[in-house]
């Protein structure tokens, strides 16, 4: 069961709205039934499940005249404010219209006059009661400013947790960034170190370098003794292949001059 402290509350003046709407265009009550019933239960009913779908308990009642009030401020005002207006001016038509027979005719007694008064200032006087309790506020925006701070502080904390969110993806963009930066700068360091280890030797071979250039001069010079050689031993071999022809020549010459003696 719901349970309301009082019809005059906020959410109270929101179920005698919602009851009239109930009374008057689902149960299809004339206006005066409404108002009747309306008017008992701001005054001195507390159980208005009979008139709603869902049980609800009114703890406290308002009695005769604060109920007639909150009556007078939520339901006639609001609903009936342009009705009473209506009657006023309806009155003070009539009022204008009787005077004016009276004056030109015969025909409309003086007491007629009296009661169109009475009845236009009857009709003034409950104008001046409605509008007296005209209410400062909505029921409904004042219902919407309670629930506006709460509104209000998860739509902040929504939007936080949306720039969170999008800062939180920022940095992480930027933290791989600087890792890929990081990654990328080892990468020059080690061509940077090759590049000076390669400069370096270009400049100052290492020793085993020198060794195998030294050995290779050393081969070459040994290379160079032996063509050296080699060409002194061809000059001798031609030098003795010459001697051996010409004797050779000698002794055929000797040898045809012997015959021929």
């Amino acid at each position: 069961m719901k349970k309301i402290d009082n019809i005059a509350s906020i959410d109270g003046r929101l179920l005698l709205h919602e009851i009239y709407h109930k009374l008057k265009f689902e149960r299809q009550r004339s206006s005066l039934s409404s108002l009747l019933t309306l008017w008992h239960i701001c005054t001195t009913e507390s159980e208005i499940y009979q008139y709603l779908n869902e049980d609800i308990n009114i703890l406290h009642k308002l009695g005769f005249f604060r109920g007639t009030f909150l009556w007078l401020e939520e339901i006639v005002n609001r609903y009936y404010f342009s009705t009473i207006n209506s009657f006023v001016y309806f009155g003070a038509a009539v009022l204008l219209v009787l005077i004016g027979l009276n004056n030109f005719t015969d025909k409309v007694d003086r007491s007629v006059v009296i009661y169109g008064l009475a009845f236009e200032a009857s009709m003034l006087l409950l104008m001046f009661f409605v509008m007296l309790f005209t209410p400062e506020d909505d029921v409904t925006e004042l219902k919407n400013k309670d629930e506006d701070p709460i509104k209000e502080l998860l739509d902040e904390v929504g939007e936080i947790s949306r720039d969170f969110a999008v800062t939180s993806a920022q940095l992480e963009k930027i933290s791989d960034n600087f890792e890929t930066i990081i990654t990328k700068q080892n990468q020059i360091s080690i061509l940077l170190s090759e590049v000076a280890k390669t400069n370096a030797e270009a400049v100052q071979p290492n020793p085993k370098m020198i060794e195998i250039m030294s050995e290779t001069n050393t081969a070459l010079s040994e290379f160079n003794n032996t063509i050296k050689q080699l060409n002194t031993s061809a000059e001798q071999i031609k030098s003795e292949e010459i001697i051996s022809t010409v004797r050779k020549e000698l002794e055929k010459i000797l040898t045809q001059k012997v015959n021929n003696i």
